[in-house]
């Protein structure tokens, strides 16, 4: 204990004893422990705390890591964004001949124009 042989934890109490007296000595001993239980939670709040501040960081470390190639993956699925495949030809060969309409660009209310037109 605190590098201290048997002998020298004895000579320690003797002297103790001689100092404090027998009705003395277990209240200075309660105090004692009470401290050195003080000294030891407060070390361990200390290390917790630190613990909790490494670990902080490595998730922090690991949430850039997976942005990081979040954003790798994004650009790389930018370049498929304004693919043109043809598909608008296709479809005007499939509109010939259905009764489909072609898409238009603006909205326009021509049919409903038509309709009241026609009901009058």
């Amino acid at each position: 204990m605190f590098g201290m042989g048997f002998t020298e934890i004895i000579l320690v109490l003797v002297v103790a004893i001689l100092f404090l007296g027998p009705d003395k000595l277990p209240t200075a001993m309660v105090e004692i422990a009470k401290f050195i239980k003080g000294i030891k939670k407060g070390v361990n709040e200390a290390k917790s705390a630190f613990d909790a501040e490494i670990q902080v960081g490595e998730l922090k470390e690991e949430a850039l890591k997976y942005k990081a190639d979040m954003d790798k993956m994004t650009d790389g699925l930018n370049g498929f964004k304004n693919i043109d495949l043809g598909l608008d030809e296709v479809l005007a060969e499939e509109r010939k001949g259905s009764s489909i309409e072609p898409k238009q660009d603006a909205i326009t209310f021509e049919k409903k124009n038509k309709i009241e037109k026609e009901v009058k």
